[in-house]
């Protein structure tokens, strides 16, 4: 549930922090006040579009943030999947705009704006004022029946009291990978057409190729130490001589290993004076002596082992020419060279025996068309069976939409090809009247039609997910009187069960409010600021009065208000 919203420095709002509760949250206003501007900062805290354009003064930065409750065990979850650990049963999304970039958080640690979206989808949907507009797109009703799907499989629990398996999306997602390898295989049969005088041609290629990397005897490794080994070759005069010039200053009268000798000597001479006192300084002394000439020694023993001749420098030259050659042409690496190599090996295999190749090629893909082809047919029957049980549930919520007469159903069509989601061509069918043949919605429904059609759609997915929130941006578009009252009726059903956040027109849905909120554009110290508060009951039939009656609000218009705002707190205490 969305505890609280604040905006700070946003568009028109300089500051505002408002408190939501449960149940139906109206928010009501004259056109242009900023509503919107609210729906708009949350979906900035949800991860939505950024833009500098939207801070109010760019000398400070904007800020939004949106505090949700997480009350079920499975949100729970669902957020420690995500990494997500609540705090004190809440999960605080926020997003910071300054001139130059957008700083997303997460219960104050900051996190890509996408985990802000993966957060929000799970916390609230947002139905859009244009929403519905997708209704007319077939493909939207396909995404509709399988959301359903899978939330009927996941309200299913398993003996331990866990989520069982969603087998809708496991069974989506199998036909999605049989179709790519599908696809694989078939663009592989298709691209391995060629005549006899080509396979010669390549065949003959690839031996060379074969026989070029397999005389090589490639080792991995070996280039890292024949580069190692070249670049101590190509510089041994210049370590030599630098060894020369070490070993001249340690040897040399007066320098250090002389020096620390005489000076071991002398100490030695006096140590028996004050045995504990110097015992210390005559090891720490001793072990200089000591290091000294193992430096000697070991300097010694480098140069002589760095020895090599010119025969040896130029084989170690040229094994590592033909070794970044190869490397150069079939890889970066010496592994990507051997992968190469095995590639090589199995293409010439499948070309000395073609037309065994071909007709593997031909078994294996018959076989994957015919798992392919069972898997879209279990995929269609699952959807067939959801199809029903979503279009009941839709007809029942479109009656209480005023539909009196509606028949709602889905009507299924097979593809002619194989998709990744599988051969279903589906859309929903509709007829409004007694007689008249079901029709596809764009055919049959009006504006303020398919904004109801949506609405029922979007109650029924509400009833089978998790998901707590559920806000709707003026779905009083195209409707009004009669029909008007009935999706009142249904918002405040559904805020029953829900949390639900309206932004209306109508004063028959805001008459139904459990919370009213009235949005406002005034004018302070000569700028334009929006403002929102929350109405008291004497507000709030106020503010009806207005809806009803314009600018002039008579003692009849009030009544009147009183009346509808009467009215509806009855019918709410009979549901």
């Amino acid at each position: 549930m969305l505890v609280s919203l604040t905006v700070d420095n946003l568009a028109l709002i300089e500051h505002e922090e408002i408190e939501f509760g449960r149940g139906l949250n109206i928010l009501s206003g004259e056109t242009g006040a900023g509503k919107s501007i609210l729906l708009g900062a949350l979906g900035l805290a949800l991860g939505g579009k950024a833009s500098q354009e939207m801070i109010r003064d760019p000398e400070k930065p904007a800020l939004v943030e949106a505090v949700f409750s997480v009350m079920t065990p499975g949100e729970m979850d669902a957020f420690r999947g995500m990494e997500i650990e609540p705090y004190d049963d809440q999960v605080i999304l926020s997003r910071k705009l300054t001139g130059s970039r957008a700083v997303a958080k997460i219960n104050g640690e900051s996190v890509p704006s996408m985990k802000l979206k993966e957060a929000g989808a799970l916390l609230l949907d947002i139905y859009g004022q244009h929403e519905h507009q997708s209704l007319l797109n077939k493909k939207k009703h396909m995404e509709l029946l399988d959301q359903f799907a899978q939330s009927q499989a996941g309200k299913h629990q398993g003996a331990a009291g866990q989520v069982a398996t969603d087998e809708f999306t496991e069974l989506k997602m199998a036909v999605s990978t049989a179709y790519s390898d599908y696809s694989k295989m078939k663009s592989e049969l298709e691209h391995a057409t060629m005549d006899a005088s080509d396979q010669v041609r390549e065949a003959s290629y690839l031996e060379h190729e074969i026989e070029e990397i397999r005389s090589a005897e490639l080792k991995i490794g070996e280039d890292e130490e024949l580069e190692n080994r070249y670049r101590l070759m190509k510089n041994s005069e210049k370590i030599a001589a630098s060894l020369n010039r070490i070993e001249g200053m340690l040897s040399e009268d007066n320098a250090a290993a002389d020096l620390v000798g005489r000076s071991l000597s002398e100490l030695t001479q006096v140590a028996s004076f004050d045995e504990e006192g110097l015992k210390d300084i005559l090891s720490s002394l001793t072990d200089i002596d000591g290091l000294l000439s193992d430096l000697t020694r070991d300097l010694a023993d480098y140069r002589d082992a760095m020895e090599f001749d010119q025969e040896e420098f130029q084989e170690t030259e040229q094994r590592l020419d033909l070794v970044n050659d190869l490397k150069n042409r079939y890889g970066n690496t010496i592994q990507a060279v051997l992968d190469q190599l095995e590639e090589k090996e199995s293409r010439l295999e499948k070309l000395q025996d073609y037309d065994a190749y071909l007709d593997r090629l031909r078994n294996d893909l018959a076989k994957k068309e015919e798992e392919l082809q069972q898997l879209c047919l279990s995929l269609t029957a699952c959807r067939k069976t959801s199809a029903k049980e979503l279009t009941e549930l839709v007809t029942k919520a479109l009656m209480d939409l005023n539909f009196l007469d509606v028949r709602f159903e889905m009507h299924f069509a097979k593809l002619d090809h194989f998709t990744a989601n599988g051969m279903d061509d589906c859309e929903f069918m509709i007829a409004m009247n007694p007689g008249q043949p079901m029709r596809p919605l764009q055919d049959t429904a009006s504006g303020g039609e398919l904004s109801r059609i949506m609405l029922a759609i979007k109650t029924v997915l509400a009833e089978q997910d998790d998901i707590d929130t559920l806000i709707f941006d003026e779905i009083d578009t195209g409707i009004s009187g009669r029909t008007a009252q009935k999706v009142s009726e249904k918002l405040a059903q559904v805020g029953k069960r829900h949390q639900v956040i309206c932004i209306t027109h109508l004063p028959q849905i805001a008459s139904m409010a459990d919370y009213h909120y009235l949005v406002e554009k005034k004018v302070e110290n000569n700028q334009t600021v929006s403002g929102i508060k929350r109405l008291s009951e004497m507000d709030a039939v106020s503010e009806l009065a207005r809806m009803l009656g314009g600018t002039e609000i008579t003692d009849t218009v009030r009544k009147s208000a009183e009346e509808m705002r009467a009215l509806a707190r009855e019918a709410k205490k009979n549901w």
